[in-house]
């Protein structure tokens, strides 16, 4: 495929790297593009195309991410060869909505596919208010903002983020421990470039996040997994499998995606390691927001005494994904180690998006958001949740979870849940299998499936109709 075949529009066809990712995505459909195929370099499409590094590099992690590229470091970036053969459809049977699909991987599902994970609702976000301070950000943005952006992000949004997560999460940090960053890739580069280097061996909850596992491979990091059971990450199993990992990626408010928290006891022993073998703890607190039973957890972060914690999180799960904005909260003492790397990086993005979070913040509009979203969620899981127990009750077993925007569902019998996830993504639903967040063959089957976009009882329980005639023995 040649790169003129892109046909990018830059005045009417929207943002410059949605478009390139959509290009690349039609590519791939259409045949255009096959399994394997060698995709140009980041470098050498930008000057191709006269375009900024970072607007390849988003569109290119976007597809990285939904698994339509894999990233082979020196050898170069190419169409992921698991997609099989996309221009010949293969039809499966009709859904109970009489809708007819071809066999297709989940990245080729539309954004409104049922069960997309990570995917907030967007229908109760506050469009209005977010387009009036969209307004307002353009009229009082500094001029010396816009000319000299400082590369760890919006001064404004980061003190505003240290000043939410010392009263939402019990962190105490000033703003110059923020880190704003694109995506929680980002943010996980950045420490990556500050703390670490290619090979080093670092813990990994198993079952555990799949993207974070991917981004960590692409940037040469060694991973082993170490289990969970009811309280968390198993520290005593990674010290013996691992007692001398540089590092430990964990999810201890809500871990991904089985939903338990990280037990007190183990939230100490993990420190105590961490301080003992100088070790890092990068603590990915991607939806803490979202729990339904009492307060939200503290973070692992506020118990650090040691400056060994580094604590990430995202806007993209709590307003919505096209923000592309996460950021870092580093140890006091590393502060000016990651001001050195973070100058030589591309920066947090547009400093518009950030204003306009920073005045979403300061003038209360996401502490309502986050109550009126914690009400709404737990509807809406209670939705999909009856619906799977009266429909699917004997063939799987609901998780029961304290927050997040995903339910866990274990499939009982002798049921293959990649086989059911495959087929569930054929029919127009975004499933997930859960052996494909384990990196070692598991006795764990289970689907995986967000719910913050049903609406209505009726919406989940066709949905779920839908699923129920795909879980069959085989």
């Amino acid at each position: 495929m040649d790169w003129r075949d892109l046909k990018l529009n830059r005045k009417h066809g929207g943002p410059v790297y949605l478009q390139l990712y959509r290009r690349y995505r039609e590519a791939i459909e259409s045949g255009k593009l096959s399994p394997g195929d060698r995709v140009p370099s980041v470098r050498s499409l930008a000057s191709e195309l006269n375009l900024a590094r970072g607007t390849i590099e988003t569109a290119y992690q976007m597809l990285v991410a939904e698994g339509y590229f894999v990233a082979r470091g020196a050898a170069g970036t190419v169409v992921s060869p698991r997609l099989g053969t996309l221009s010949e459809p293969v039809h499966v049977k009709a859904s109970s909505s009489g809708m007819h699909a071809s066999a297709r991987p989940p990245e080729m599902l539309g954004d409104d596919v049922p069960f997309r994970l990570g995917l907030p609702a967007l229908d109760a976000f506050p469009r209005k208010t977010w387009a009036r301070l969209a307004g307002r950000s353009l009229r009082t943005l500094e001029t010396a903002s816009m000319l000299a952006p400082d590369p760890a992000g919006y001064e404004p949004l980061r003190r505003a983020i240290a000043a939410y997560l010392g009263i939402s999460r019990g962190i105490v940090c000033s703003h110059e421990q923020v880190f704003v960053t694109v995506g929680y890739r980002g943010a996980l580069e950045l420490v990556y470039r500050t703390l670490l280097q290619a090979g080093d061996l670092g813990w990994y909850e198993e079952p555990g996040y799949l993207f974070a596992r991917q981004c960590l491979h692409q940037l040469g990091l060694r991973l082993m997994p170490v289990t969970v059971d009811s309280e968390g990450l198993n520290v005593d199993v990674g010290k013996r499998r691992a007692d001398q990992a540089r590092f430990v990626v964990v999810t201890p408010a809500h871990q991904s995606p089985m939903g338990m928290a990280l037990s007190l006891p183990r939230r100490l022993q993990l420190l105590e390691w961490a301080s003992h073998r100088q070790a890092w703890i990068i603590e990915d607190d991607y939806d803490s927001e979202f729990r339904y039973h009492g307060r939200p957890l503290p973070a692992l972060k506020s118990l650090d005494r040691e400056g060994r914690v580094l604590y990430t999180g995202t806007f993209s799960k709590v307003l919505f994904p096209g923000l592309r904005l996460a950021y870092l909260v580093v140890p006091a003492s590393q502060v000016q180690e990651f001001r050195d790397i973070v100058e030589h990086m591309p920066g947090a993005g547009s400093i518009v998006p950030q204003a306009m979070v920073a005045d979403f913040i300061e003038q209360g509009h996401f502490a309502r958001h986050l109550r009126r979203m914690r009400s709404l969620y737990a509807e809406r899981r209670a939705y999909v949740v009856d619906a799977l127990q009266r429909t699917l009750g004997d063939r799987l077993y609901v998780e029961p979870q304290a927050g997040g925007i995903q339910v866990m569902a274990h499939l009982h019998g002798p049921f293959d849940d990649k086989h059911i996830a495959a087929q569930a993504q054929a029919n127009g639903l975004a499933v997930q299998a859960l052996s494909h967040w384990c990196t070692r063959k598991s006795l764990l089957s289970g689907l995986i499936m967000g719910f913050a976009n049903f609406a209505t009882p009726q919406a989940a329980q066709a949905a779920v109709g839908r699923l129920a005639e795909l879980v069959v023995e085989r």
